[in-house]
């Protein structure tokens, strides 16, 4: 009887996880839904040995922006792109010669520095990633 009511009792607790995960999902998306509000962020990237820029380029959900790629950049590098909603801008630059490298990330809203990054090697990896300025 015990092991019933154990099993029982886990199905209903992993069946309440997996709905809570789920119902999360669903209510970040009908945020990101609600909210048309677009921005326009500049991405800026300099540096050296920079192989590859990956960004979020607007399009996509806010869990889940779409990502554009740029290969072989000539730095310095600059982009504005306009984003929807709680979307979070992001630009990551990669390096190949990590031990080579060295980059600055900066993402501007309206004149002003929301994030900025700057570092060498494996430092330099990390990337420039803020929060929606219209969620601020």
């Amino acid at each position: 009887m015990n092991r019933s009511i154990r099993t029982a009792v886990c199905a209903v607790a992993v069946a309440g996880l997996a709905l809570s995960l789920s119902s999360c999902s669903e209510a970040v998306d009908a945020v990101d839904k609600a909210t048309n509000e677009t921005y326009e962020v500049t991405y800026e990237v300099t540096g050296k040995n920079v192989d590859s820029i990956d960004f979020h380029a607007g399009g996509g959900k806010a869990t889940d922006p779409k990502i554009e790629t740029v290969q072989k950049p000539t730095l310095p590098w600059k982009k504005t792109v306009t984003l929807r909603g709680i979307m979070p801008p992001g630009v990551m630059p990669a390096a190949a010669d990590l031990s080579g490298s060295e980059v600055a990330c900066k993402i501007t809203y309206k004149g002003k520095v929301i994030k900025e990054e700057k570092g060498e090697g494996l430092a330099a990896a990390a990337g420039c990633i803020a929060v929606s300025p219209i969620v601020e």
